[in-house]
């Protein structure tokens, strides 16, 4: 059985929190009722939160009785434009708006262990930074946060922020030592070239054929130009051209998105993808413009920080329940923070195959077991605590 140290009222309330979040929902950088909750509560513990931090963010200081190093601990609160489907008492209250990621989780979760830092603050060596963040989602939250001081007066020595998991069983941890999430790039490309009817193609110079070419010769990226250890996932997933069957159109444009492990790698992709779309263009006397956007670079969890949080996960779950191996090409922008300081992201079971627990984040049915709240602020609290000991 799980180890906490929450009492049942406190359980109680941190299910309450994140139901009442989990039936208000805001989307990216619409987090006012959010913030003003989250606000609300560190006043009431005698904190002095700094609010409208990155347009909508929470930062508040919990000072410890002795000298030490400082640690952030991270919740993210935004929600998905999502139609929730779940029939819960506490399902969303605005029609296209949803919890659907577990944000409502980490935030009612951090909020708990505020709690309890506050209470043991006597015994506290150095400070914990809490920071609640906006349009995790959307990403640019946390960038938002850290351009706007969030990451000064006191730096942290330390970052660690969690998520709900929907591929582990409630119970398990995962706890991954280096690179954990992808980053990822978005893109934009529009070929042009020049119309004609479709039955006299040598008249015009064809965008569609072209952007074809480029979707395929863009593979060769992770086919021939990466190390087939260094995993890179380059995807086309939207194509517009045309207006009639009959019409070579004047351009085609295609967007999609392009992720990865590796930071080195990630800092030559841009390059690499221009100089292959443009090669195409010029190849089949078309033009090429390219926006390519980037989001977040890839989550990679600092080794030292890793085993601080998986001894803190092995006393609340048992060693037996924490693994190592959770990795997605699946984006997080807490990564922004962790390339600034050394930290952690811990992957909590939230799935309950027996109750029906079961759906993928970003699903209109996904729910979580709650029980997982409690083990997740268990193991932050832990986390934090062995940090600032070690």
């Amino acid at each position: 059985m799980p180890s906490t140290r929450f009492a049942p009222p406190d359980v109680q309330q941190l299910i309450d929190t994140r139901r009442d979040l989990h039936a208000h929902p805001e989307l990216a950088f619409e987090e006012s009722r959010t913030a003003g909750l989250v606000a609300e509560r560190q006043r009431a513990l005698g904190l002095s939160p700094r609010t409208g931090v990155g347009r909508t963010g929470v930062v508040a200081l919990v000072e410890g009785a002795r000298p030490g190093r400082t640690v952030l601990l991270r919740a993210d609160m935004d929600a998905l434009p999502i139609e929730e489907e779940n029939e819960a008492p506490y399902r969303s209250r605005h029609p296209g708006r949803m919890h659907a990621c577990g944000h409502d989780c980490h935030t009612a979760m951090l909020l708990a262990v505020a709690k309890r830092l506050v209470a043991e603050r006597g015994e506290l060596r150095g400070r914990a930074k809490l920071v609640f963040q906006p349009a995790e989602e959307v990403g640019g939250g946390a960038q938002s946060m850290i351009d706007d001081g969030a990451l000064r007066d006191p730096k942290p020595d330390a970052a660690f922020g969690l998520h709900v998991w929907q591929e582990l069983a409630v119970g398990r941890i995962g706890v991954t030592p280096g690179p954990m999430m992808a980053a990822v790039d978005d893109f934009r490309v529009t070929m042009t070239g020049r119309g004609t009817h479709a039955a006299a193609p040598q008249l015009g110079i064809d965008p569609v054929l072209c952007l074809a070419h480029a979707i395929t010769a863009l593979q060769s990226i992770a086919s021939r130009e990466v190390d087939p250890l260094k995993a890179v996932v380059v995807s086309a997933t939207q194509l517009s051209a045309g207006s009639a069957f009959n019409i070579i159109p004047g351009s085609a444009t295609m967007n999609g998105t392009v992720r990865c492990f590796d930071a080195a790698l990630w800092r030559e992709l841009p390059g690499r993808f221009e100089r292959i779309v443009q090669g195409v263009a010029q190849a089949f006397q078309c033009t090429c413009e390219v926006d390519y956007k980037r989001y977040n670079g890839p989550t990679v969890n600092d080794l030292r920080m890793a085993e601080i949080a998986r001894e803190a996960a092995a006393e609340v779950v048992g060693a037996a329940n924490v693994v190592d191996d959770i990795r997605t090409m699946g984006g997080e922008d807490f990564s922004a923070f962790l390339l600034e300081v050394p930290g952690c992201f811990i992957a909590v079971g939230s799935r309950n195959e027996s109750r029906g627990l079961v759906h993928g984040h970003h699903h209109p049915r996904f729910d979580v077991d709650e029980d997982c709240l409690a083990i997740g602020a268990e193991v932050l609290l832990r986390t934090a605590q062995k940090f600032l000991t070690s």
